[in-house]
């Protein structure tokens, strides 16, 4: 956008209605004093000079349901090229209202994250306790720590691990905070982590058991700009991408090529 003569705090809140017309279809001053805490009067000023600014065909006001509405071929602001996000109006008050389910919190203490961090950072090995989800048991034992990875939901350390030699991924927020974090140089030179040096495309197409609209469907609701969706991950995230997009469970809608 390029419009000098605006100052910045006005040309965010002509921003804003541009984005409350084009997503919501309308406007009003109580929605400038919520967002930005100004003044009703303020507010007038903004909408007057939006008005002027904003491309025909221009918002109408609307004296049963006052505010202003935006015509169905609204085209915004001349000098605004990003139209932004719907989200941010999902929720609003004066919509059906937005119902989001939670999240698991899995906040790993900052010293573990801190010590993990700098392990890889001085290329050092250290001694951490560490739940297995197998045994169900607490094994202490020596990783050296080389790589983050996250896979869309949680964070993991790409480590060698001494105990079972080989190169493994662990979760920071099941490391135990009663660790020893005892740690050491790593003297000796490690395998190459091939799974993590190694790139695999990843091939994603509708369900071939839907049907011809039903694939449309998934295509649409995947994103899909091509008739095949391709992406490449590292080796060693394949199995999260499987397991995020749901490819192996009942009642997948993607299949791999």
């Amino acid at each position: 956008m390029d419009e000098p003569a605006l100052k910045p705090a006005m040309l965010a809140r002509l921003v804003y209605l541009d984005r409350c017309l084009t997503w919501r279809g309308q406007v009003n001053r109580k929605d400038l004093i919520e967002r930005f805490g100004i003044s009703s009067p303020q507010a007038a000023i903004d909408l007057r000079e939006y008005l002027e600014r904003v491309a025909e065909p221009k918002p109408r006001y609307d004296t049963v349901r006052k505010c202003y509405v935006a015509d169905p071929h609204h085209r915004g602001l001349p000098f605004v090229e990003d139209a932004g996000s719907p989200d941010e109006f999902v929720g609003h008050p004066t919509s059906s209202g937005l119902s989001v389910l939670p999240s698991p919190a899995r906040q790993c203490p900052p010293f573990v994250m801190r010590r993990l961090w700098q392990a890889i950072e001085q290329r050092q090995k250290i001694e951490i306790g560490y739940v297995s989800m197998s045994s169900g048991l607490r094994q202490n034992q020596w990783i050296a720590p080389a790589h983050f990875a996250y896979d869309g939901e949680r964070l993991h350390v790409r480590a060698w691990s001494f105990r079972r030699e080989e190169w493994r991924d662990y979760v920071p927020v099941r490391v135990l905070p009663d660790s020893t974090f005892a740690v050491a140089p790593v003297d000796e030179d490690l395998p190459r982590d091939e799974e993590w040096e190694e790139f695999v495309e990843i091939r994603l197409r509708p369900l071939s058991s839907l049907t011809e609209e039903q694939q449309a469907a998934v295509r649409l609701e995947y994103g899909f700009t091509q008739e095949v969706l391709r992406f490449e991950v590292r080796r060693s995230l394949e199995f999260y991408v499987e397991r995020r997009w749901g490819l192996k469970q009942t009642g997948a809608r993607l299949e791999r090529c």
